[in-house]
This record gives C-alpha cells, sequence and structure tokens, in this order.
C-alpha cells in the first residue's frame, strides 16, 4: 500500500462520522439494488410454484402422437421430461343420482404425470397398470353411487356427440339438453373391465359443470400398441424464447397435428411468442432498473462528491508535498474501493435479511386471506447476486469519477484557502429584491447561502429530485401494473352461475346453503342507430376507412339491455349515483349506460380500455328490433340515459366496441318488451356467491330440473383474485421499499450537507443572528430547496410516465393519466421530509460551540 493510500485510510478514520455516513448511503444503495432483483426473483418464483401446486408442471404439449413420433420427443435434446396423457373417453355411471353428471370421464397417465400433475390420493394408491382404476371421491358424495377398493368395474367407453352434430364434445361442454330431454349420446367404441386401487379428490383441471367425474388410469411408453395414440406432454430441459421455434419445427418433421404451449407458467419465465408482450416486459424491467440505477448512482455521487469537498484542504496539502494528479484521483477511487468493501457485502446482506423479514411478515396474510398454498420464499440466484454486485462496483465508480477528476484539479493553494467550493462574485450570489420584501432579510440570507454553497445545494437538489422521480415513477409503474393484470382477467366476480329455467326457477335457488349474495339478471338483445358524433374515437378511424359503415350518418350498434332484480338494481343505482326513484318506475323507461369498457383486440391482441359511447345523462337512445324472416327492422323502444359510468354489475360481460350495454330495473324491461314479440328471447341468469360454493352447488344440484344449469366458477375467480392480490402486495411493497430509500436518501444528504456547514452557521450565530431567525432562515431553505426540487422532478417524472405509458401500449392501451393523488402525496410528503431532515440537522449543529465551531476543521 502506498503513502496516499495509507493517508487516506487514516483520514477516514479520523473523520468517522463522514465515513460512516458514506457507507451507511452506500449500504442503503446496495441493500435497494439487492431488494429489489431479490422481490422480482422471489415473487416470480411464488408465482410459478403456485401455478404448478394449482396446474401441474408442463410446458409443451403435442396432441395425438403415436409410438414412433413419442420416441423421437422423448429423445429430443430439449426434454427433460416426459409426460403421458390420454383422454380414454366417457363412460355412463350407472346409478348417478347428479343428473347433469351421468358419466364417468377417464383419463391415463404415466408415473411421471401422476407425480406432476395435481392429483391427490385420499384413500388407497394410484394405478400401476392400464386395468387400475382411481375414482374421483364426489362418485360417492356427490352421485351417490358406492364403491369400494377392490371392485370390479365394467364398463363400454366411447365419445359423447350431439344428436345433430359430428363433432365430439369434451369436459367442457356441459350436458347437453332440450325441453328436459338429453340431446347427446354415446357412441361406444370399446368395453374395459377396471380395478379400482384408490380414491381421489376432484381434479383442479376439472369444470365443475363438466358432465364426467374424472377417473385416473395408468400408460406408458411400453403399454402403447401402433396404432395407440396419446398425448405427450414436455417438461423442457432449458425454457427460453427459442421453444416455440423448435416445437413447431419439431410438429412439422413428425407431421403432428397439433401443439399446445403453458402459456400461463412460459409468462412466468418471462417467455412469451406475443412480440408485443415481449417488448413490454422488456422495456418496462429496463426503465424501471434505469431509474433505480440512477436513484442508486445519486445516493452514493452525492456522499463522495460532499465527501471530496470536505476533503478538499486534505487533497490540497497532498499537493503540497508532491501528490500528482493520478494520485490525487486514486486517492479518490481507493477510497470508494474500500468503503464498497465494506458496504457491498453488508448492503447485500441488509437487502436480503430486509426482504426476509418482510416476507415472513406477509406469508401469514397471503396464506390467511387468499388461500394460497405456496408461501413467499427468498430466492437468491447467482444472477441475482452477481448482478447486484456489479450494479454496486459500477454505480460506485461512476459515484466517484467527478469527484475525482474534480480533485485531481484542485491546486494546493486554492484547495488549502477552500477557494474552489464558494467563488463569491456579485452576480453570483444575486437575489431578487422581492425575496427581501415578500419574506425578509432571513430569506435573502438563505437564498444566498445556498447560491454561495452552489455544489452543495446542487447535490441535495439533486438527491430530492431523484427522490421524486423514484416514487412517482415507480408508483405510476405500479398502478399500471395491477392495471393491467385487471384488465387481463375474465372480471369473474361470482362463484356460480345458473342457467336454462325463468326467473322463478332459477329465484328458488337464491336461499340454498351457503349463499351470501345473489344477483338475477334478465338479458334482451336489441340494436340501435347511434349518431356519428356519439361514437368513440376508435370507431371513428374505422369510419374515416370504409364510410359504407354508416348509414344517413349513424353507426350500428348492438344493444343488450340487462335487467336486474329490485334489490340487486337498487344497491348498483346507489353505488353509481344514479335516481333509483326514477329508474325504478317502469314509465320512465330510465336505465345506466356502462361507457368505460376493455376488450382484447382480434388482430392486435391487444387489450384495449376504451369508451363504449360519447354520451351525456339525459340523451335518449332508439332501440330496434329485426325480423330475420323478413329482414325488416322496426322500432322497439326510446329509453333515457339516467347516468354513465365504469361499474359493472355482478355478473355482467361488458361488450366490445361497438356494442353498449344498459342497465335497467326488471319492471322497466318488462315495460319496455310488452307488446314486443321478444319474450321468447330473455334469456335469464342467477349469480350466486357462496361462502362455501361447492356445498352450495350440492345443495342446488338437488332441487334443480332438467333443463337448469350450474357452472361452479369459484376456482377461476380465486385464481384471479389470489394473482391480483399477490401483485398488489409486491407493487404497493415495492412502492414502500422505494420511499423507504428515498427518505433515507435525502436525510443522508441533508444532514451530511448541514454537518459540514457548521463554521458557516457558527459565524451567522457570531454576528448577532438571533435563534428565531437562525430558524427562519433554515425554513426558508428547506422551502427553496422543495421547490427546486419539484420543478425538476415533475417534468423528468411526467417524461419517465409517459415512457412507462408507451411501454404499455404494446400490449394494453389505455388512456394516459395522470395520478394527481401521487402528486399532492409528493409535494406534501417532500416538504415534512426536508423539514424533518433540516430541524434534525440543525437540532444537532445548535449544541455546539460557536468558537469551537469556527475552528473545527474536519467533522
Amino acid at each position: 500500500m502506498n503513502i496516499v493510500n495509507k493517508i487516506t485510510i487514516r483520514h477516514l478514520k479520523e473523520n468517522k462520522r463522514r465515513t460512516l455516513v458514506t457507507i451507511i448511503g452506500v449500504i442503503i444503495s446496495v441493500a435497494m439494488i439487492t431488494a429489489v432483483a431479490t422481490l422480482g426473483v422471489s415473487f416470480l418464483d411464488l408465482m410459478k410454484r403456485q401455478h404448478i401446486a394449482m396446474n401441474g408442471e408442463w410446458h409443451v404439449e403435442y396432441e395425438d402422437v403415436n409410438h414412433n413420433q413419442l420416441e423421437i420427443i422423448e429423445e429430443d435434446e430439449s426434454t427433460k421430461q416426459l409426460l403421458l396423457s390420454n383422454s380414454v373417453g366417457y363412460a355412463a355411471l350407472e346409478g348417478s343420482k347428479n343428473e347433469s353428471k351421468p358419466y364417468l370421464f377417464i383419463k391415463e397417465y404415466n408415473e411421471q404425470g401422476l407425480e406432476n400433475f395435481p392429483i391427490e390420493i385420499s384413500e388407497g394408491r394410484f394405478p400401476k397398470s392400464r386395468d387400475e382404476l382411481v375414482l374421483s371421491e364426489e362418485i360417492v358424495k356427490n352421485a351417490k353411487v358406492d364403491f369400494e377398493i377392490g371392485d370390479q368395474l365394467t364398463v363400454e367407453i366411447g365419445d359423447r356427440f350431439l344428436k345433430t352434430e359430428s363433432k365430439p364434445l369434451t369436459q367442457v361442454d356441459p350436458l347437453q339438453t332440450m325441453e328436459d330431454q338429453v340431446n347427446e349420446t354415446l357412441q361406444i367404441n370399446q368395453t374395459k373391465t377396471y380395478t379400482i386401487v384408490g380414491f381421489m379428490k376432484r381434479p383442479n383441471w376439472e369444470p365443475s359443470w363438466s358432465p364426467g367425474y374424472t377417473v385416473i388410469s395408468y400408460v406408458n411408453k411400453q403399454l402403447l400398441t401402433k396404432e395407440d395414440i396419446v398425448d405427450a406432454v414436455v417438461i423442457l430441459d432449458k425454457v427460453n424464447m427459442s421453444l416455440y421455434k423448435h416445437a413447431e419445427e419439431l410438429v412439422t418433421e413428425l407431421n403432428i397435428n397439433k401443439v399446445n404451449f403453458n402459456e400461463e407458467l412460459l409468462r412466468l419465465y418471462g417467455v412469451t411468442d406475443n412480440s408485443g408482450l415481449s417488448k413490454t416486459l422488456y422495456s418496462l424491467a429496463g426503465i424501471i432498473m434505469t431509474v433505480i440505477i440512477v436513484g442508486s448512482v445519486s445516493l452514493i455521487y452525492n456522499a463522495f462528491s460532499i465527501s471530496v469537498s470536505e476533503r478538499s484542504r486534505h487533497l490540497g496539502m497532498l499537493a503540497s508535498v508532491g501528490a500528482t494528479k493520478r494520485q490525487k484521483r486514486n486517492s479518490v477511487f481507493f477510497e470508494g474501493a474500500v468503503i464498497g468493501g465494506i458496504s457491498i457485502p453488508i448492503g447485500i446482506a441488509s437487502g436480503l435479511v430486509g426482504i426476509g423479514v418482510t416476507f415472513w411478515f406477509i406469508n401469514s396474510y397471503i396464506h390467511g386471506a387468499l388461500g394460497v398454498s405456496e408461501k413467499l420464499e427468498v430466492v437468491v440466484t447467482p444472477g441475482s447476486i452477481l448482478v447486484a454486485c456489479l450494479i454496486s462496483i459500477l454505480t460506485i465508480f461512476i459515484s466517484t469519477y467527478l469527484p475525482a477528476r474534480r480533485a485531481s484539479k484542485v491546486s494546493a493553494i486554492d484547495a488549502i484557502r477552500q477557494t474552489h467550493d464558494v467563488k463569491l462574485s456579485g452576480k453570483t450570489v444575486k437575489t431578487s429584491k422581492l425575496v427581501r420584501k415578500i419574506f425578509g432579510m432571513e430569506a435573502e440570507i438563505g437564498l444566498k447561502n445556498l447560491k454561495r454553497n452552489k455544489r452543495r445545494y446542487q447535490a441535495t437538489v439533486f438527491s430530492l429530485v431523484i427522490s421524486i422521480i423514484l416514487f412517482l415513477s415507480v408508483s405510476y409503474f405500479t398502478s399500471n401494473l395491477e392495471k393491467s393484470l385487471i384488465l387481463s382477467q375474465d372480471n369473474i366476480k361470482y362463484d356460480i352461475l345458473i342457467t336454462g329455467g325463468n326467473a322463478e326457477e332459477l329465484r328458488e335457488f337464491k336461499n340454498v346453503n351457503y349463499v351470501t349474495k345473489s344477483s338475477l339478471v334478465q338479458e334482451v338483445y336489441t340494436n340501435s342507430w347511434i349518431d356519428e358524433t356519439m361514437i368513440p374515437q376508435r370507431l371513428q378511424k374505422q369510419v374515416k376507412q370504409d364510410p359504407s359503415m354508416l348509414k344517413e350518418g349513424k353507426y350500428s350498434y348492438y344493444v343488450t339491455l340487462h335487467a336486474l332484480d329490485e334489490e340487486s338494481f337498487k344497491a348498483y343505482a346507489l353505488e353509481v349515483g344514479a335516481n333509483v326513484e326514477k329508474l325504478l318506475d317502469p314509465t320512465n323507461k330510465a336505465g345506466i349506460i356502462i361507457e368505460d369498457i376493455s376488450y382484447q383486440d382480434g388482430q392486435t391482441g391487444k387489450i384495449i380500455e376504451t369508451k363504449s359511447i360519447l354520451a351525456e345523462p339525459g340523451q335518449q337512445i332508439e332501440l330496434t328490433s329485426m325480423d330475420y324472416e323478413t329482414e325488416k327492422e322496426s322500432n322497439f323502444a326510446t329509453v333515457e340515459i339516467d347516468a354513465l359510468t365504469d361499474k359493472v354489475p355482478m355478473g355482467i360481460n361488458t361488450a366490445a366496441i361497438g356494442g353498449l350495454d344498459m342497465i335497467v330495473s326488471m319492471e322497466t324491461l318488462k315495460h319496455l318488451i310488452n307488446g314486443q314479440d321478444v319474450d321468447n328471447e330473455v334469456q335469464t341468469q342467477l349469480f350466486l356467491n357462496s361462502s362455501d360454493p361447492m356445498a352450495t352447488q350440492e345443495a342446488i344440484e338437488e332441487i334443480k330440473s332438467g333443463n337448469v344449469y350450474v357452472y361452479n366458477v369459484q376456482q377461476n375467480r380465486q385464481e384471479d383474485e389470489q394473482l391480483i392480490m399477490l401483485m398488489s402486495v409486491f407493487t404497493y411493497g415495492f412502492i414502500v421499499l422505494i420511499s423507504l430509500i428515498s427518505v433515507a436518501n435525502i436525510f443522508n444528504t441533508i444532514s451530511t450537507s448541514i454537518t459540514l456547514r457548521k463554521r458557516e452557521f457558527a459565524m451567522l450565530r457570531s454576528v448577532g443572528m438571533t435563534p428565531s431567525g437562525f430558524n427562519k432562515m433554515i425554513n426558508y431553505e428547506s422551502i427553496f430547496y422543495g421547490l427546486k426540487a419539484l420543478l425538476y422532478g415533475v417534468p423528468i417524472s411526467l417524461g419517465i410516465m409517459y415512457l412507462i405509458y408507451w411501454s404499455m401500449r404494446q400490449t394494453f392501451e389505455f388512456g394516459f393519466e395522470l395520478p394527481y393523488i401521487d402528486f399532492v402525496y409528493v409535494v406534501i410528503s417532500l416538504f415534512i421530509i426536508v423539514g424533518s431532515a433540516m430541524i434534525y440537522s440543525i437540532s444537532k449543529v445548535k449544541k455546539e460551540n460557536i468558537i469551537d465551531a469556527l475552528k473545527q476543521e474536519n467533522i
């Protein structure tokens, strides 16, 4: 170690407080980078594990492959594990008490498939041959058909077909009926005898409305004949973007009918064949990482900049005894290396411990509130630690480069006299006369002090600006991320959907066991010619390209009238702020329009949020109906718009662009269709929420008639809610983390800056500045800091917000909205934090003896 480096270490030891402040600043920065990297990796890991626990692990599925094709797929270099799946078919379940589920649906898996897919054995064991069977325990509980382990079951197996069609039906298709009669047939193609070896819980992938109880048998490659075909489900060795191209090449080479990809799981790996989504993911990651790196650089740069400013006399002394520019520059780099060597390991450890404590705190909440089976775990990958280290080293280098260059240029005389930081001229410290007139002499002195200590002032303002940018950018990013997630979900707000009966038949199900909320909805489909001036901008663009879409200046909309039962309608009308009394009076013929809609564009695949119509309350819409036999259109009714809203009632699926959803009361709908030939076109649905959806479904199954269908979508809804809640935990945790970092950044910069101004404050007090005058000066300085920071921080933040918005537009299309509440929070919080930091720092300075402070060289 050379003499300059030894002197640098000695200087660091002598100035313990400043060294400690710098180390803490670097630790906070490294901890932030580590925490963000670990948070992202850990969150994705949770999402992967939760998806696998619910749906099994697989990446690519090749449908209907034969023995030879299977051999090639298994030997393919990308295949890590091969799962075999085969849908054998349906068999009649003799004695089933559930009219909606008269079948067994037989699936076969090999050993890997039985292990990887979420099949939970409740009694017995897995099958080990093709003549062994595991039954769903729902067959005993729900269908009331008694079976025991060891029983022999002989069944005739085939495929389901509608009586009038040749396309086979699947598990997604409910039992087909017409006028209380079954409208499908089972075409038998084989007879098999099975031995029952176990019972399992109902699989997650079985829809509640499926007509067959899923039962599991066994298959492996050795048992297959040359004529047998199965589905080859592949777990890949490496998951990357090349998997799509490789799979398509394999399909072409082997002449395979179809290939499917586990898109939901692959997206969690950051892999998608949607180019728009890829651009969105990578551009968002780049923007946020850039913001974080800039924040880290500012935090560390401020610490080193102030450090070099304070060390100027020390560097001048080195120059006076022969130190070269290179030695002085390397002295600062060496200081950065020493502080980095201490801070980076501590920062990484602190970031990991902080994330670990955070996960421990929220795990019980997300597990209890959402029923999430997996827990957040701190996932530390070599890549994330390496990235954190490299970014930290790069950040420290960037942060020390400018101070090091400045240090190398300091002449011995200027450094010892300390004239390089404070260069006074009348123009430099000139202030407006209005400042003294409006705010007083203390404000003028405060402003002159800031101008006089320009480097420290700029360092503090820069720190505040970065904090503003960090908070606003990350807050906007997280709110848009959550919004895009909600837009991409199915917006299912109910557990059970019941269709097929009339209103009176469905009403009796509102009072079955465990129902917590219900909504009876009747729907009628009509049309309306809407004036060109009232159609949204996206439709106007289409009309300009194809004017034939208009007829006499009007565009044809399809309109759905949704009538809610009285209780549900009252609650909804109150929620949107509509005139309840007016809407409940059918003679007024008034309704509520859902004006904010979202839909997926069929051509681009984008999820688009737009207005359905440009209208105002009080306007009227002429509804028409079409007689398809005569192809004549006639006026149906005239309905007044009482209110427009973005709120959607339970169970309503909004139309895409060119469609309109109007919510009315049941009595209003009756009044509208009175005398019209549309009674047979009224569709009635009942939506239920339940504290125990499966028990509610069982109770409904016991009393329903053959025409009624029950769809239990509780699992889909729960998965959507889990995803949204987990994303909320992640995003708001991100905001809290960034906010804490920003506060620490501000406190660190201001407290260090104030501490370095001890001599200046002591001088002001020595020439007669009173304590109240001193406090006024500090308060005005705080205001000047805040105003200057807002002047730069807000426009830059707006620019970054628009970049984030532009990135989102690759996949989602919605209007750019300014987060006004966030701006209010920033302004209030900024002045509170700056004021608090100044008060805290000044309280330390005030305790200093004036004489000692004037003589003090180091801190």
